[in-house]
């Protein structure tokens, strides 16, 4: 099937005696057995569902559809997606272990690689990615991992992962790509070689901001690892959490097309505008778009960033992104606000950062809402 098509027939529902086209919720903990036997059978491989812990057909359900539209053998939900990166690198990584990934990463991942992951005593090292000589002077005896985002946040810098896999496969390294950003529908990691690949589907997988989720995929020997810390760690995802991201999926292709034309537009109507210092927005993602997050640092000493935010209007002002409003996020008071001035530096986040999440409304209605509140926040 093209991606549009398995965007919505994604995989097979569980069957039941009721011939429901959406898949039910199903919302319990446990699930029953007539018989000890059938019980046994639980374990030799012969039944599905236990307890919704290890396992239950929502969650299944969207861990069987982002490995389809990635084109991975099997993926995993998470309670978040934060935790489907904790799980995935655990299950490749241990005490001992290092792992590499670049200095423009998302603040959250950033605190877990860096201090989380040390507590656990597993090291790390962030270098600039661009280059493959500062990758390869970052590689030790110990190292296992090598991470990064396929576009990072909220610089929006196109991952080389042609070159990351190269380098994975020569120092017989572990390869993790988050692909949040970029979707299924612009960038598939797998077909380049990424061993494993996350989706954060609190964004754009879920689609309508009304679920936190996370989700893992990757080959069936890898995945086989990872489901083993998500049940061993209780990182699941609850039933109507999955079933809630199943439908948003549905309409992936749809938000993500009108949402990166939106972006893109944004993009080039602010070049030029007085008070945009800088302008932060791919453009070798996809022929298909290159993304529908837009990152502009303001002059902080040509505008007052409070006067930039309140004069927004009807865009709200959020911690996340990727539903189907336009939104903005401040990274330093969010995302990145618990980094150190040394670490926020080597990141290259500023006070006049901020991140723009395009939706589906009217692209000259976003256009007209930014221009005037940058207008209204000049000094």
């Amino acid at each position: 099937m093209e991606f549009y098509t398995k965007n919505v027939h994604y995989g097979k529902k569980v069957a039941t005696p009721i011939k429901s086209k959406v898949t039910p919720i199903y919302q319990s903990s446990a699930f029953t057995f007539a018989s000890l036997q059938e019980l046994e059978g639980f374990y030799e491989g012969k039944g599905n569902f236990l307890y919704s812990r290890v396992g239950n057909p929502n969650t299944d359900e969207l861990g069987q559809a982002v490995a389809a539209l990635e084109g991975a053998e099997q993926g995993v939900a998470t309670s978040s997606g934060l935790s489907a990166i904790l799980v995935s690198i655990l299950a490749v990584a241990s005490t001992g272990d290092h792992v590499i990934a670049p200095v423009d990463l998302y603040g959250g991942t950033y605190q877990l690689i860096a201090k989380e992951l040390k507590d656990v005593g597993i090291e790390s090292t962030f270098v600039p990615f661009e280059s493959k000589h500062t990758i390869l002077e970052a590689i030790k005896p110990n190292t296992r991992v090598i991470y990064s985002e396929s576009v990072t946040n909220p610089l929006l810098r196109v991952e080389n992962i042609d070159q990351l896999v190269e380098v994975a496969k020569e120092y017989k390294l572990i390869s993790i790509i988050d692909n949040t950003f970029a979707t299924p529908l612009l960038c598939k990691p797998i077909n380049k070689g990424v061993d494993l690949i996350i989706h954060s589907a609190t964004k754009y997988i879920g689609g309508h901001s009304d679920v936190t989720a996370g989700v893992v995929v990757g080959n069936k020997s890898l995945m086989e690892k990872v489901n083993q810390k998500v049940v061993n760690l209780g990182t699941n995802l609850s039933p109507f959490e999955s079933w809630l991201a199943c439908r948003g999926i549905k309409t992936l292709s749809i938000r993500m097309e009108k949402q990166a034309q939106n972006a893109k537009a944004l993009a080039e109507a602010l070049v030029g505008v007085k008070g945009v210092k800088q302008l932060f927005y791919p453009s070798t993602l996809s022929s298909l778009g290159n993304g529908a997050i837009v990152t502009i640092e303001l002059d902080t000493e040509l505008c007052r960033m409070e006067s930039f935010f309140e004069s927004l209007e009807w865009i709200k002002i959020v911690p996340t992104l990727a539903g189907v409003e336009t939104t903005v996020s401040y990274p330093i008071a969010t995302s990145h606000r618990a980094l150190s001035e040394d670490d926020l530096k080597k990141l290259g986040i500023t006070r006049g950062m901020v991140r723009i999440s395009a939706g589906i409304e009217h692209d000259q209605d976003i256009i007209k809402a930014f221009k005037e509140a940058i207008i209204k926040s000049l000094i």
